[in-house]
């Protein structure tokens, strides 16, 4: 057996890509990294494991806790993170969430090839670049009222639907049908609400993004059939969240639980797993303003969707519908949701928080669209601008190893200020340009060199850990033509 000596652990090899670190000091469960050696060997390079023991500590957790291929440093779980806990005597931590409520990707297929898009990308990306708002701050597709933000806090994607933005077959293509009704508007602040209102329908800044990619590999061709995916054409990858409205109430709750669990938070290792115990009222409460924000994102997705579908009817004169700009699917990846899975033996309610993690269900579990109840739920997992992304299907083991989970991106080996010190925008922007055929545009030069190729880690060692673990399966690669950015 395999031994990993890190600063903050020791690890065993359990099995191939399996580590684990045994539960001591006052650690309930044991904390499990599921990694390669390489990517853990990044992993260790900041407090990522320190991070995942931490979360160990949380009442009523189950085991383990999980850091994912892509776990880097996050605020009080790390990003990659997996924690599942009972829904009775445990708690629910919005740090196990983050501050980007339901950010999550969706994929848009075309019937267009790459051969269509050759010669009209400069047209399209500045198209789409006018057409989307982008950026920190305000902007978005719609400047609505406070009635408008509550009715999308409570009805999420059936606000849309009603309002001419999305048609059924959206509604059908998305996570929980993108309506959470246990969304309550009135546990939202108002400060939150004033944020989101100007902002609905906005990609924000940072890793946020629209990329036109071309398909390159596919692996499981029955699998790809099913999604409506084959080599060489286009699809449209969304990569966004609840934008100010959710990073208000991750604040206004970790505060509110701070001063009322003090308790509770001076039992755990770090004030950034700030906690409610299940059944207390900041607990109900967050997890009806969680919900809401959720609903905020993905009609927040849904209206980029709808600007997108515009614009390539203008760039190719032709309607979206006879292009064939379908919803794939729509997937969450900062979400904490009640779900049943079997522990040890006996079926348990779990406040299942994934913190850079996506849902992963297999083929026949009810929760996922009919479309895809013979194949597996759809997975997306973002690279860098400069980089494959991957559709991965639910794998077969995700129930029994992640609670239905796998990763979420490459996820970042540096900083944004050690990017912005390491590269500089314009060049990184010329150089997918010239060596690779990608255009690129974003609201400034920093945007880009935060997130150029190299802050991440290799997309597709993640990838293949997650499918030699069976708990999301290569379905198919893409590759960026155009990207658009904050």
């Amino acid at each position: 057996m395999k031994t990993f000596e890190a600063e903050h652990a020791t690890l065993q090899e359990v099995d191939e890509y399996t580590w684990e670190i045994e539960p001591h000091d006052g650690m309930r469960v044991p904390a499990r990294v599921y990694a390669s050696e390489s990517l853990l060997e990044e992993i260790a390079d900041d407090l990522t494991l320190k991070q995942i023991q931490n979360v160990a500590h949380l009442p009523g957790i189950q085991s383990p806790a999980i850091c994912m291929p892509d776990g880097h440093q996050g605020y009080g779980f790390p990003v990659g993170g997996v924690a599942a806990i009972d829904t009775q005597d445990g708690v629910i931590s919005p740090g196990g969430v983050g501050y980007d409520i339901n950010c999550g990707v969706r994929m848009l297929t075309t019937n267009l090839t790459y051969e269509d898009l050759q010669g009209v990308e400069e047209e399209l990306v500045d198209a789409l670049f006018e057409a989307i708002p982008s950026g920190l701050g305000g902007g978005g597709v719609v400047q609505g009222t406070t009635a408008t933000i509550e009715a999308i806090l409570d009805r999420g994607m059936r606000w849309a639907l009603e309002e001419e933005y999305a048609v059924e077959d959206d509604l059908e293509h998305c996570e929980d049908n993108g309506f959470r009704e246990e969304a309550d508007s009135a546990a939202v602040s108002e400060e939150a609400k004033n944020r989101g209102r100007k902002q609905i329908g906005s990609l924000g800044s940072g890793n946020h993004f629209l990329e036109v990619q071309r398909v390159t590999d596919v692996y499981r061709e029955d699998v790809a059939t099913a999604y409506g995916l084959e080599p060489d054409q286009i699809v449209v990858l969304i990569h966004c969240g609840s934008r100010g409205l959710g990073h208000q109430v991750c604040t206004d709750y970790l505060r509110k639980i701070e001063k009322r669990h003090g308790d509770l938070l001076d039992q755990l290792p770090d004030k950034e797993l700030a906690a409610a115990p299940a059944g207390s009222e900041l607990a109900e409460q967050y997890y009806r303003a969680m919900n809401a924000a959720i609903n905020f994102a993905w009609v927040n997705r849904q209206l980029i969707t709808y600007q997108t579908r515009q614009v390539f009817e203008d760039v190719f004169d032709t309607e979206w519908q006879a292009l064939g700009m379908e919803l794939l699917y729509d997937v969450a990846h900062n979400i904490a949701k009640k779900e049943t899975h079997d522990v040890e033996g006996e079926t348990k309610e779990l406040f299942v928080h994934r913190k850079g993690a996506t849902r992963a269900f297999p083929a026949g579990h009810p929760e996922i669209p009919d479309a895809y109840q013979t194949v597996g739920q759809p997975v997306i997992i973002p690279g860098s601008m400069g980089a494959g992304s991957y559709v991965l299907r639910g794998g077969e083991n995700s129930m029994e190893r992640s609670f239905g989970s796998t990763a979420h991106g490459a996820g970042r080996l540096m900083s944004r200020t050690q990017a912005k010190n390491e590269y500089w925008g314009g060049d990184v922007q010329d150089e997918l340009r010239e060596q690779s055929q990608i255009y690129v545009k974003a609201q400034s030069g920093a945007t880009i060199a935060e997130e150029a190729p190299g802050v991440y880690k290799d997309v597709d060692e993640v990838v293949r850990v997650s499918d030699a673990l069976g708990i999301g399966d290569r379905v198919a690669r893409t590759y960026p033509v155009v990207n658009i950015k904050g």
